[in-house]
């Protein structure tokens, strides 16, 4: 398999796409270090580090559960210390862990601003920057993030400016990663949906049970992100996917069994 023996270290994994994602490499023979803060199961959210870790085990495969707030350098560095000495290196991060708030300025207080930048901004440099010494050692590294192509429509900023701006300095930082090391051979892309994709965000905060028959199941990410991390990392870098088109660049026309409820009118999600 193509990830026998390859470490991925993904954040926010203990749900949604985050755990999506870790399934999907898992079978194809990746060692997964399950990065996020859930270590008690919540009512609303489901899933822990150690649930989907264990769920990868079940399943035949490789995982380690690490308590992870990426607001936090020392947990940071404790998970990429813990990762090394369980799998003695790093050959792929998802940066997937986030937080949403789609407020107007007014509405949005300064701890939902702070948690959205400590989170989507400042976490993610410093998870990148973390695991760049051992991504350098690896023969095929990428990184790949979760946030959107960058479009300057106005529309994006009117109704949820924080937000949107620390989305878009994800995929700027992103676009410097993939300049910054290309010398290395590590690759940095983005990735986002075409739709919205059923999580535990889109039933407690956007849309509730309507938008979530409406929306598609976190696998249609994870399997974009499979064949996006399958590509040689000296040749696919720079580049702002949408789950769609990596599937279609596939060859992979019918996307009917990722619809959360068969033939539904899909809602298009954010930024596109």
């Amino acid at each position: 398999m193509l990830f026998t023996n390859k470490t991925v270290l993904i954040t926010g994994a203990s749900r949604g796409i985050g755990k999506a994602i870790a399934m999907r490499l898992a079978r194809e023979g990746a060692q997964i270090v399950v990065a996020a803060k859930s270590v008690e199961e919540h009512p609303k959210l489901g899933g822990t580090i150690f649930s989907v870790a264990k769920e990868i085990e079940d399943a035949g495969g490789k995982a380690l559960a690490v308590q992870c707030d990426i607001r936090d350098e020392e947990q940071i560095e404790n998970a990429v210390k813990k990762t090394i000495e369980a799998f003695r290196g790093i050959d792929i991060l998802i940066n997937n862990a986030s937080a949403i708030s789609l407020t107007t300025t007014e509405d949005t207080s300064l701890k939902k601003f702070d948690l959205m930048f400590d989170i989507n901004v400042r976490g993610t440099f410093n998870v990148s920057k973390a695991c760049i010494p051992y991504l350098k050692k690896s023969v095929n590294p990428h990184i790949l993030t979760l946030s959107p192509p960058i479009n300057l429509d106005l529309k994006w900023f009117a109704k949820h400016t924080a937000y949107t701006v620390s989305k878009y300095a994800m995929s700027m930082m992103a676009s410097g990663f993939s300049a910054e090391l290309k010398e290395y051979g590590i690759a940095s892309n983005t990735l986002w949906p075409r739709t919205t994709i059923a999580t535990a965000a889109v039933m407690n905060l956007l849309g509730g049970e309507e938008l979530m028959k409406r929306s598609r199941k976190p696998e249609i990410v994870a399997d974009a992100s499979f064949y996006i991390l399958s590509k040689p990392s000296v040749t696919c870098s720079g580049n702002h996917f949408i789950d769609e088109e990596v599937l279609l660049s596939e060859g992979i026309t019918d996307l009917s069994k990722y619809s959360v409820v068969p033939g539904a009118d899909l809602q298009e999600d954010l930024f596109l």
